[in-house]
């Protein structure tokens, strides 16, 4: 495991939503729990034309709002603060990025670490005008922020321009899912644990479930969320990444690259899903007005910034296979949606029933164990086993139990950090295994696409459902067809 050591971290996009309300939280967590190197510099860069002592005041009122109660203090304030220097740098401008060159210079032998919290498009820009003006060295790291490019070949493209100027190595593409402490869970219950490990097949498991649901809508992004959609949003990068580690080989190690080369392979062996098969096996939808027993709320097309009415999705639901020995014939259903019943995120893995049942044939479709792994909005594992309900009768009837480690009761005492206060560290360690390594976003690229360019087809069919619901009614179909249903029957 690497040691951390004197980090310069250089923002590009220091007032955005993203820094304010994750990325300085999060260095204030490290640097409240001594983890921030001594010496090492926070600068953020950002467009207007104010300086660092105005920045730093509105920086503290935000860090006020989004670190936890019982974490804010003023002296770890005063700590974080210390290290910050704001300058003004537009992307585009040359002799801005002289004023950070001169600080850099200050400590040329420090490592560097520069977070683009900035849309893709100017990944490329400021790639160029940092080794322009010989920002760039050896000690350095670039953080890319997701979503990266519309299409593979857009993402092959930005790839291409940062690969211009940093190596592989020293690339860091974030998905704060890999952040989360359950998905790091993930690995050790199943290579950890035999009585998981040897049952991780098509012989013992019939289906998985993985679904992120929030009941946020888009909260003021309309425009740019529009030429996004749910597909490229939320599928692209966060239901297939959390897909290819619960399906992946085990690796040969806990390196990055054992890692994520067994994540590619699944991601390779992925079944393309035809447009004649996209009517039994991906459904998708876009919220129309509803409520949520609070309150009344707008259909997308009437939310805060809309431009007219759209067909972009807010709803997805997919049915994918993999074609390997592992999961053959195992299907894998992935849904995600925005304006849901509930902001929930869990992968539910369904291990076949006994061949033989010897107890009530009515209760037959309740015997089989579930593995729940939750992720949003608390983290845990849960076991579903069968146990006799409590009696004295003869008959024994049995239950559905869940045996359930909650990381906040389980672990009372031991914080639980954020995904992006982990990943921020891990970048200053240099350990890349939470990170996204160019081919597995390409190949991802490659699977989506493959879906989405029919879409503007008439055939393809976009369905209406209520805000607050859990989506629209034919996403229940594709996993009926199967004769299932999700979880808990949403």
């Amino acid at each position: 495991m690497n040691k951390p050591t004197a980090t310069d971290i250089i923002i590009f996009g220091a007032q955005g939503d993203l820094s304010q309300r994750k990325l300085l939280p999060s260095l204030y967590d490290l640097e409240k729990d001594h983890l921030l190197p001594e010496g090492s510099r926070v600068i953020c860069l950002a467009r207007e034309a104010i300086d660092t002592a105005k920045y730093c005041n509105t920086a503290s009122i935000n860090l006020q709002l989004h670190v936890e109660d019982d974490r804010y203090e003023q002296e770890t304030l005063n700590r974080l603060l210390a290290r910050i220097t704001y300058i003004k740098l537009d992307f585009n401008t040359a002799e801005h990025y002289q004023d950070l060159a001169k600080m850099l210079n200050e400590k040329k032998d420090q490592q560097r670490l520069f977070y683009y919290a900035t849309a893709a498009v100017f990944f490329g820009t400021i790639s160029q005008k940092l080794a322009e003006f010989n920002c760039i060295t050896k000690q350095c790291r670039v953080v890319l922020e997701k979503p990266l490019g519309f299409d593979r070949e857009s993402s092959s493209t930005i790839n291409d321009q940062v690969g211009l100027h940093f190596q592989e190595q020293q690339i860091y593409r974030i998905d704060h899912y890999l952040g989360k402490e359950t998905v790091q869970n993930l690995l050790a219950l199943r290579f950890a644990n035999p009585i998981f490990g040897s049952q991780w097949n098509q012989s013992h498991i019939s289906h998985v479930e993985i679904t992120i649901a929030e009941s946020v809508g888009i909260e003021g992004r309309w425009s740019y969320f529009d030429k996004a959609g749910q597909m490229r949003d939320m599928v692209q990068n966060h239901l297939l990444q959390l897909l290819a580690l619960v399906a992946m080989d085990p690796p040969d190690d806990l390196s990055a690259d054992s890692i994520r080369d067994q994540k590619v392979k699944v991601l390779k062996q992925l079944k393309p899903i035809a447009f004649n098969d996209q009517k039994q096996s991906v459904v998708c939808g876009q919220y129309d007005s509803g409520n949520n027993d609070v309150e009344l709320l707008p259909g997308y097309n009437n939310e805060e910034g809309a431009q007219g009415t759209s067909s972009t999705e807010t709803f997805v639901a997919i049915r994918a296979e993999i074609q390997n020995w592992r999961w053959a014939g195992v299907p894998f259903y992935l849904r995600t949606g925005k304006r849901m019943t509930e902001k929930l995120t869990q992968i539910v893995v369904h291990f076949k029933q006994q061949p033989h049942f010897i107890f009530d044939p009515e209760q037959r479709d309740i015997a089989s164990n579930k593995l729940i792994l939750s992720l949003q909005p608390n983290e845990g594992v849960s076991l579903q086993v069968q146990t006799k309900s409590p009696g004295i009768n003869n008959d024994i009837q049995i239950q559905p139990t869940i045996l359930d480690l909650n990381f906040n009761k389980e672990f009372k005492g031991t914080r639980t950090p954020h995904a992006y206060e982990r990943l921020l560290f891990e970048v200053i360690k240099g350990n890349q295994y939470l990170f996204v390594r160019r081919d597995e976003i390409e190949h991802a690229w490659t699977w989506c696409d493959n879906i989405m360019q029919h879409w503007d087809k008439p055939e393809h069919i976009l369905h209406k459902y209520p805000a607050g619901s859990w989506g629209p009614t034919e996403s229940q179909i594709i996993i009926r067809n199967d004769k299932r249903k999700w979880f808990g029957d949403h």
